[in-house]
């Protein structure tokens, strides 16, 4: 599970990133703490750009029970917000926050974030799955 505030960029790139390239071999949920209207316009184009559509994706409440469902939650700066679950694996991203940059300025963000996917999948999905 990923977590940021709205929603709307850094959680979204990340959910993104980890459906396309577990190629549906790990469930993929993201949410915020105070979602946003939509998704962010520069990190739908950026993403994109790398062949992944998030377009269709719309930003989600955070609730306890997407988090009581998930083995691993990455939060991206939603701070206090976030639910802590004893047994729950939780890593905390630090990566700028996208919104209100164009996609010039998300593209650093998303590479930085596809970096840290594909280290993740690395420790979750077995060598050959």
């Amino acid at each position: 599970m990923f977590v940021c505030v709205h929603n709307a960029g850094r959680s979204q790139m990340a959910a993104g990133y980890l459906e396309h390239l577990s190629r549906g071999r790990i469930e993929v949920r993201s949410a915020g703490s105070a979602p946003g209207p939509a998704v962010n316009p520069a990190a739908v184009e950026a993403m994109a750009e790398e062949g992944i559509d998030i377009s269709a994706q719309r930003p989600t409440v955070l609730t306890a029970d997407a988090v009581i469902a998930s083995d691993v939650v990455i939060t991206m700066g939603c701070g206090d917000a976030c639910p802590f679950y004893p047994g729950k694996r939780y890593e905390d991203w630090v990566l700028e926050d996208p919104a209100g940059k164009g996609v010039e300025a998300v593209r650093p963000i998303r590479d930085q974030i596809r970096a840290r996917i594909e280290t993740l999948l690395e420790e979750l999905l077995p060598a050959g799955a």
